[in-house]
């Protein structure tokens, strides 16, 4: 596994969009607003070409454009990224969440390089920062590998175009749930520990079972070269509901992508929060994992309900939990 270098003053940050632009309001002032600071605290920012743009259709600018941008510095841009050519370059930590997962995802399956699913650019321009967003930074300076998780989460978000700055609005308790293959759902009455390690290896459901089965789909190759350290899953869902999220993670374990898997880190889903015919994202889960015999931690402060820990794709991560207590923490080695 390759492991870029973590960033130092006076290195420069660069910011592609592979995805959404910030052409609109509130992106537009909050990414301006982030670049200030990265620009206070001794850094270079560099914006590729299409950082402002907002010509494409779902994206910033043409899939062509896109995706020369990525080899230079999503699904519809992947066939104009060279990924050989990424393999053989000098590795640079990439980090975003959402439909960057055809970058982060691919850039550790095909390159053998890590990266960050974490948050976009935009986020560093809230005010002040939330912890999440200062883990995520102090994670590129390599100041910082591991993560307890945070108290409370967003469910409805105060940024917006009159007030494009706000920091996060956490106003919901955080509580995970833990399955474990022998003992069922863990609570106070039943506290068994958990703890379990692997490589981590993940990103959004939506993208991923989209890029199952693709010519991008590597991923039995390179669970096999790892196939000692194992893996643990981190998932999370954008648009799909309940039933989707059960037929993704059904699709992507008869597909083998979950050969050697230790554990699954699940996040909290946005369109799959609301039940359907009687499904609950708990059961759309569990029912299609609990086969694989690993332990399952669901509402991990991670994906598009923030904050999100960042987590380091590709590298060695060891995972704990305690259900009374709801402690949890998962530390990340680059080896």
């Amino acid at each position: 596994m390759r492991y870029p270098a973590f960033i130092r003053e006076n290195d420069c940050i660069g910011f592609p969009a592979p995805s959404f632009g910030c052409n609109i309001e509130p992106y537009r002032s909050s990414f301006d607003h982030a670049q200030t600071l990265f620009q206070a605290m001794g850094f270079r920012t560099l914006c590729g070409p299409n950082a402002y743009a907002g010509d494409g259709i779902g994206i910033s600018s043409s899939p062509e454009s896109c995706g020369k941008e990525l080899t230079e510095l999503m699904c519809e841009i992947l066939e104009h990224v060279d990924f050989d050519q990424i393999a053989k370059a000098p590795p640079k930590w990439f980090m975003g969440y959402s439909d960057n997962t055809n970058f982060t995802f691919l850039l550790t399956t095909l390159c053998d390089t890590a990266s960050v699913y974490g948050p976009c650019a935009a986020s560093f321009g809230m005010s002040p920062w939330h912890p999440a967003i200062e883990d995520a930074f102090r994670l590129l300076r390599g100041e910082k590998l591991e993560s307890e998780g945070y108290p409370l989460y967003e469910i409805s978000a105060e940024k917006d175009e009159a007030n494009p700055l706000a920091p996060y609005h956490c106003t919901e308790e955080r509580k995970i749930v833990a399955f474990d293959p022998a003992e069922g759902f863990l609570s106070s009455d039943n506290p068994l520990s958990l703890a379990f390690s692997g490589r981590l290896l993940g990103g959004c459901l939506d993208i991923l079972a989209t890029l199952c089965g693709t010519e991008y789909d590597r991923v039995a190759a390179f669970t096999e070269h790892y196939r000692e350290d194992g893996f643990l899953w981190f998932l999370e869902a954008c648009d799909l509901n309940v039933f989707s999220i059960r037929r993704a993670l059904w699709q992507l374990k008869k597909a083998g992508w979950f050969r050697y898997v230790k554990g699954f880190l699940i996040g909290r889903p946005l369109a799959g929060r609301e039940p359907l015919m009687g499904l609950e994202h708990l059961r759309a889960v569990t029912e299609p994992l609990a086969s694989c015999g690993v332990p399952i931690l669901l509402d991990v402060d991670l994906g598009h309900l923030p904050p999100m820990i960042p987590m380091i794709s590709g590298s060695l991560a060891s995972v704990s939990y305690t259900p009374p207590e709801d402690r949890f923490r998962i530390r990340m080695e680059l080896r």
